[in-house]
């Protein structure tokens, strides 16, 4: 039976029961006893030919972590491989189920549970159809290509080969994309009409360039010494000439497409209820991304009850600076020359210079510390409009692609200086850079576990190092401590209006208000949030429920343990078996507060 998390803020968590437990039902009547060893071969082979499969259907995720076997393949779009997927799963599920983890390790029982969840959630949420909405302005067709060639290393011919051969297969992607979007249309499960019209201005904005000046000829801006200056020409000509013959008329049709059919087929109300069977859905969404049963209503009070605490904190910092209260404080920040960057390089140095300090306490607060490199630098042009202020793009398993802490540079004096450090933190360090590279320099995991997320825990973990950086020194300026509440009461914000929009029937602007009256937060990051929120259902909830987990998972340890509680040794625990789903994480957790009793 899986457990709530104790803590009186928690008290609305439910966790769904044991998959494994309906799961079973499906198996063979007649299982043939096995085993030990045998059963153990059965679950690696299952786990290893899921993975491999898994690689070779999403070339695109493949090559991001360095495997480089279907560099000139893209992902098969179309509906058939969709439900042929869905069928292979099936299968997977069918014999996965019937293996008895009796005699098991504690990690090999994790990774059957993990994927016996998995197939369970993919096709619960096959009814849904998600394929036939696969594109908004935050991911989608028309941008992640663009992405993708950054993440890509360029050292040899058959590197360059590769990319080509992809760009000349862009143009089938985009049909097999665009006629799921017209299969989305005749089962009115449509993206809201005003998301599409930014899709519509990337489209436009990508078709505006010079072949040579766009994101998919980057790989021509520097070649490798080791490759002859006559075949970089080659490549030069055949990169330019797909982009130009191939690149450039699919999105010219895809846009065309989206101004014909497709936005005018789009829904005018911005919440995911507006769907056939869009209440459903978004609980499946809660469901998956917080991997609790909690209600969307259970939620949206969470958010309340935790806006309130915040602002109560917030209150504290404005009276000590000599304001009489938030709102006379926050009309202030705006004004603050001090709070507010004068260019692009002094936003980038801010970030830097609390990530230097903050990488010299870890070894104070985790046994085990990542050795993948780790850089800042700025968001993609093409992308600054649209992106969120700061996001992780993890690196290369091999090092050869460091994890990257992105930083949106777009009109900086209009962003503020009082909410990097906390972003740093998240974004960089100890938060994703250090929970992921940890993940994926585990060794006694099957692959498929290194790169798990469940959105919960990883972006809980975001969050929760954002509060660590407090309770450790740090936020040492009070205008910083003020940003570490202004970025908590964000992700507040987020439960409150996420289910306010999906749930509750609430209009962008009910979104855009609430923020205004309990927030401070720049106006291009309140704008280009809502839009988040609505182009993701569910995935901003995360972000709280994680942290609050953790929290409260850290604060029972204390509570049970005394002077045993180690705080590194409560982090390496967190951190040595990869993302979890929240349930799993406190059951592992509750273990280890037992061991520590017993030793």
């Amino acid at each position: 039976m899986r457990k709530l998390v104790v803590s009186a803020v928690l008290a609305a968590l439910v966790f769904p029961a044991a998959a494994a437990v309906t799961l079973a039902q499906k198996a063979p009547a007649v299982i043939v006893q096995e085993s030990l060893a045998d059963r153990r071969k059965d679950l690696n082979d299952l786990i290893n030919e899921y993975w491999q499969a898994y690689l070779q259907a999403n070339p695109e995720f493949a090559s991001a972590i360095g495997d480089k076997r279907w560099n000139d393949k893209l992902s098969d779009y179309s509906v058939q491989a969709n439900n042929d997927w869905l069928q292979r799963e099936q299968a997977w599920l069918l014999r996965i189920a019937a293996i008895d983890p009796t005699g098991f390790t504690d990690q090999e029982k994790i990774s059957r549970e993990l994927l016996l969840r998995k197939f369970t959630d993919d096709e619960e949420g096959a009814q849904f159809k998600v394929w036939e909405m696969p594109v908004n302005q935050m991911a989608g067709i028309q941008i992640d290509y663009q992405q993708l060639v950054a993440q890509l290393p360029f050292q040899t011919v058959k590197d360059y080969e590769d990319w080509i051969a992809r760009l000349n297969a862009l143009p089938t992607a985009f049909e097999q994309v665009s006629t799921n979007m017209s299969i989305g249309m005749e089962d009115k499960r449509v993206p809201p009409k005003y998301l599409l019209e930014k899709v519509d201005a990337q489209v436009k904005t990508f078709l505006a360039e010079k072949p040579e000046d766009t994101p998919y000829a980057l790989p021509l801006k520097h070649f490798p010494a080791s490759i002859p200056a006559a075949e970089q020409q080659s490549i030069k000509s055949a990169m330019l000439d797909a982009i130009q013959h191939k690149v450039f008329p699919a999105y010219v049709r895809f846009g065309r497409f989206l101004e014909a059919s497709y936005i005018p087929a789009g829904r005018t109300d911005p919440g995911l209820w507006a769907l056939p069977d869009g209440q459903a859905y978004y609980q499946y969404l809660l469901d998956r991304t917080t991997t609790t049963q909690m209600t969307a209503e259970q939620i949206h009070q969470i958010g309340l009850e935790q806006v309130a605490k915040d602002e109560k904190e917030m209150l504290a910092i404005a009276q000590k600076l000599g304001f009489k209260d938030l709102a006379t404080f926050r009309a202030s920040l705006k004004d603050n020359p001090r709070l507010h960057p004068t260019s692009r390089d002094q936003l980038l140095d801010a970030y830097r210079g609390y990530l230097s300090a903050m990488q010299a306490k870890l070894p104070e607060l985790f046994g085990r510390l990542p050795k993948a490199k780790f850089e800042v630098v700025p968001v993609p042009a093409f992308l600054e409009k649209t992106s969120a202020p700061a996001y992780y793009e993890p690196g290369t398993a091999d090092g050869s692609r460091p994890g990257r802490l992105f930083i949106d540079l777009y009109d900086p004096t209009q962003r503020n200086l009082y909410s990097v450090e906390s972003i740093a933190y998240h974004e960089g360090l100890p938060g994703h850079h250090l929970q992921i590279s940890i993940a994926r320099e585990l060794t006694d995991v099957p692959e498929f576990r290194k790169y798990s997320h469940y959105t919960a825990y990883t972006e809980g973990w975001g969050l929760y190092a954002e509060q660590l950086g407090k309770d450790v020194g740090f936020y040492q300026d009070p205008y910083s401590d003020y940003g570490r509440l202004e970025a908590d009461i964000w992700r507040a914000i987020r439960l409150v209006v996420d289910t306010g929009v999906h749930s509750q029937h609430w209009t962008r602007q009910q979104m855009v208000d609430y923020f205004h009256a309990h927030s401070a937060i720049a106006e291009p990051d309140v704008q280009s949030e809502v839009d988040r929120y609505i182009a993701w259902p569910s995935q901003a909830t995360a972000y709280k429920i994680g942290q609050l987990t953790i929290i409260a998972l850290r604060e029972k340890a204390k509570k049970e343990l005394g002077p045993k509680f180690d705080i590194r040794a409560f982090h390496d625990e967190v951190l040595d078996s990869g993302a979890l789903p929240l349930d799993m994480l406190a059951d592992r957790v509750d273990a280890w507060i037992n061991s520590q009793k017993a030793n």
